[in-house]
């Protein structure tokens, strides 16, 4: 009962000073970690992940855009990331490492610095409520970081397949297999545009044989340091690739605006060394930045509802307890 009045309590947040686009802020979760959360195609429901309290591993998770009907929709084996729905709402797909085995996958050595690990996803197909889960991509190493085109015909994902982090793309029963980036460095988190014509995605490519070598080792082990990222955009079938940003920092989660003309994503740019993520918006062509959260605390994974009414992230802001991170929405405000 506690918990439910605290979270009534705890629903609206104001927003910071200077976050001008934001209005009526809810959140949605409330405790843990939450991140990743992507709107159905009606904008009515969004999946997430979410770090599941019985293994302690990342699983998926379905809920209204209230924050009402929280509900699992992953198995509870192995950890799962990148979930998204079907342009039906009826069915959604997701990383997973379940096939590998049950138990949650030992999280990175961080002797090594700030590295992320990849591990041995594959992508499955399932029901909207997690029925059915069926395996779409079968290859030792990673595949995750799966989106949607918007004629619903497309999975747009990240693969080590070849030997490197690269951008593919797919039907989506998994056949018709292409891959679309092939410059050495880390390729990753694509999105549509709303016109299905272009594809947004982050990218670090080294410039030094140091680095090179850096990379190649830590690949060699399953594992990506992630602290260099800018946001690049190319045409869907990969040609005409070209960076957006020059920012420096870590750029990523990037999306595009409804309109198909600007994009909003995370950055740490003004402080490349600290976990202060804020969202930022830019025309595609790289002009006109402008800040668009401004709290001290993380801000990232930002995505417009298919109205562009709404945008929804993850957040730090508001937590109970160092580090937690949830999900909040707000109304979107576009000439404040």
């Amino acid at each position: 009962m506690l918990r439910i009045l605290l979270a009534a309590l705890l629903q609206a947040v104001p927003a910071d000073s200077g976050e001008v686009h934001l209005q009526n802020i809810r959140q949605l979760t409330f405790g843990g970690q939450n991140a990743e959360a992507y709107f159905s195609r009606s904008g009515r429901q969004l999946i997430f992940q979410r770090q599941a309290a019985d293994t302690g591993c990342d699983q998926e998770f379905v809920m209204n855009i209230d924050g009402t009907g929280v509900h699992r929709v992953s198995n509870g084996r192995g950890r799962t990331t990148c979930g998204y729905f079907f342009a039906d709402d009826r069915r959604i797909f997701y990383a997973t490492t379940q096939h590998a085995g049950a138990a949650c996958p030992p999280r990175p050595d961080y002797s090594k610095g700030y590295v992320w690990a990849l591990y041995d996803y594959d992508i499955y197909v399932a029901s909207a409520d997690g029925r059915g889960a069926r395996r779409i991509t079968n290859n030792p190493r990673y595949d995750a970081e799966g989106t949607l085109s918007p004629d619903g015909t497309t999975i747009v994902f990240t693969s080590l397949r070849d030997g490197d982090l690269d951008i593919y793309t797919m039907r989506v029963d998994g056949t018709h297999l292409k891959r679309l980036t092939r410059t050495l460095g880390y390729d990753g988190g694509p999105f549509f545009s709303p016109d299905g014509k272009q594809i947004v995605y982050r990218a670090w490519h080294p410039e030094t044989a140091t680095d090179s070598a850096d990379y190649r080792s830590l690949i060699a082990q399953n594992l990506v340091r992630p602290v260099r990222m800018e946001i690049w955009v190319m045409d869907a079938d990969g040609s005409h690739q070209h960076q957006v940003t020059n920012l420096g920092g870590a750029n990523f989660a990037p999306y595009f605006h409804p309109d198909g003309k600007r994009i909003i994503f995370a950055s740490n740019y003004k402080n490349p060394r600290s976990r202060n993520f804020d969202l930022f918006l830019v025309n595609a062509d790289g002009s006109n930045l402008e800040q668009i959260t401004t709290n001290t605390e993380f801000d990232a994974f930002p995505m417009f509802s298919p109205d562009g009414r709404h945008l929804v992230w993850a957040s730090n802001r508001n937590g109970q307890v160092q580090g937690e991170t949830n999900i909040f929405i707000a109304d979107w405000v576009e000439q404040p």
